[in-house]
Formats: structure tokens, C-alpha cells, sequence
């Protein structure tokens, strides 16, 4: 059986945290070679052992994702090496605490803005380094993910909402100006996923600010969801990979809707 992402090169952003570490191990699984990016070489290192492994093709860089210098430099060094990028997915995330479960009269200026600016830089200067090589070579695939708070309006959760609607935005952008040289852009957007260490903590931060437990938060957004659920981590890569194949070619500009009813087309 073929391989969905045979001789495709990847970059993945943030491949020291939960979501890009996952992803990329799913990536690799496909035939993927990837090259693995983030500020902790340390989390970046762990993840390319677990690839190597298990026989996959990996390599890994100290990048970061705000730098635009950084980025660009980084990517002219892979093209240089195998030719070509054809997939970027960007899964860097910040820290919560001093962000979220803090009512918008409560909350500095300074940490509203932060995940706007944070996100929507990010995105932007990985986005437009990776369409410096895609457009020429008329094919490429950007990748993004997002939260339910994007799309839905939920209480506690500072700039965070904006900053990832901000996103959508931008992937919507970025496809209107790009998918005509063959660059897709594409979002997945998901519930908070239970097995990611992140989700602890902001269920933790918003459980405090409410005056119950972490385990109520949980449940809370559970109910929210048609089948009772939230969105696994293993489904995410699933699709993921799926969104990064050429069986995907004619998406793009658009949200892969994980969220298991939370919200409804």
C-alpha cells in the first residue's frame, strides 16, 4: 500500500510540543522526511529519535518561529539539501498562564495583545517563507490548527479567541492569493484535546476562576460536543495527514471542522 506523504518533504513548527510532535511522527509514519523545528532542541531531539526509531527520515533545527530571518534561513537550508518543501505545518503554541481564566475588566492590555500578535506573526512570517519556495515550484501545502474558542464564544479566554480567529482569517487570505500558484492552505480546527498537557493547565486556570473543579470544566465541554467526546490527538493526525496528500487537492481556504459538533456547518 502507497504511502500517503511518500517523497514529500515536511517542516513542522513547534515539533517539541504535543500537537507538532504528534503530527510529525504521523507525517513520518506516511513517508514523509521531516524536519523538525522549535526553540528547545532538547523536546525537538526527543521527538526525531522516536522518528528515527522507527525508520523514518528526520532531521531537526533551532528556529524560531517569530524570526523572520530565522525561518527563511532555515528553509533556504533544506531546499538547498533535498530540492524542494512540500508541506509546512506550524504548531507552535504559548503558555496560557496570565492569558486565560481572567475576566477582560481584570486583564492587562499587554496580555490581551499577546497571543494576537504572537500568533498572527508567527503564522505570517512561516507562511510567506514557506510560499518563497512553493510558488515556484507550483505546489505546496500550508498547515495550521486551531481551537473551538476561534469559531465559538466561550468566557475566560482573553486574546487567545482572537488571536486564532486571526488565523482563520489569514488561512482564508493566504489560499486567495496563493492556491492559484498550486499552494493550498488549509486550517484544522478541534475541541481541546484532553490528552495534551496544555489542556491541563488552561481547564485548571479556568476551573479556578469559576470556583470549580477541573474535572467540572472538562466534563462542561464534553457535553458541548454531538458525540460526547472530545477531539483525540490520534484524530487530529489522521486528518492531518490526510489534509497534507495530494488526495486533498482541492481543498483549501477552508476550516477541517474536528470538533465533533461543537460547532456545525
Amino acid at each position: 500500500m502507497d504511502m500517503l506523504l511518500e517523497n514529500k518533504n515536511v517542516v513542522v513548527y513547534g515539533a517539541g510540543g504535543a500537537v507538532g510532535g504528534a503530527v510529525a511522527r504521523g507525517f513520518a509514519r506516511e513517508g514523509a522526511r521531516v524536519f523538525l523545528t522549535g526553540r528547545n532542541a532538547e523536546r525537538v531531539g526527543t521527538v526525531a529519535k522516536e522518528i528515527s526509531a522507527g525508520g523514518g527520515a528526520v532531521e531537526t533545527a533551532v528556529v524560531d518561529a517569530l524570526d523572520e530571518e530565522s525561518v527563511a534561513g532555515h528553509l533556504d537550508a533544506v531546499v538547498a539539501d533535498v530540492g524542494r518543501i512540500d508541506v509546512s505545518f506550524n504548531a507552535i503554541g504559548i503558555s496560557p498562564r496570565g492569558l486565560q481564566g481572567i475576566p477582560f475588566t481584570d486583564l492587562p492590555v499587554e496580555n490581551f495583545m499577546r497571543p494576537i500578535t504572537t500568533y498572527a506573526q508567527a503564522h505570517f512570517v512561516i507562511a510567506k517563507s514557506a510560499a518563497r519556495h512553493m510558488i515556484p515550484q507550483k505546489s505546496g501545502v500550508i498547515l495550521m490548527h486551531t481551537p473551538e474558542p476561534a469559531r465559538v464564544s466561550l468566557p475566560l479566554v482573553g486574546g487567545m479567541s482572537v488571536g486564532w480567529a486571526a488565523m482563520e482569517a489569514l488561512n482564508r487570505a493566504l489560499s486567495a492569493e496563493w492556491a492559484q500558484h498550486g499552494v493550498r492552505s488549509v486550517c484544522l480546527r478541534t475541541t481541546g484535546m484532553v490528552d495534551t498537557p496544555t489542556i491541563d493547565v488552561v481547564y485548571g486556570l479556568h476551573a479556578d476562576a469559576m470556583g470549580i473543579s477541573t474535572d467540572q470544566v472538562t466534563a462542561a465541554m464534553t457535553a458541548m460536543t454531538h458525540r460526547k467526546r472530545p477531539t483525540a490527538l490520534a484524530e487530529l493526525v489522521s486528518v492531518a495527514t490526510f489534509l497534507a496528500s495530494d488526495q486533498a487537492a482541492a481543498m483549501t481556504g477552508t476550516v477541517a471542522n474536528l470538533t465533533g459538533g461543537i460547532i456545525v456547518d
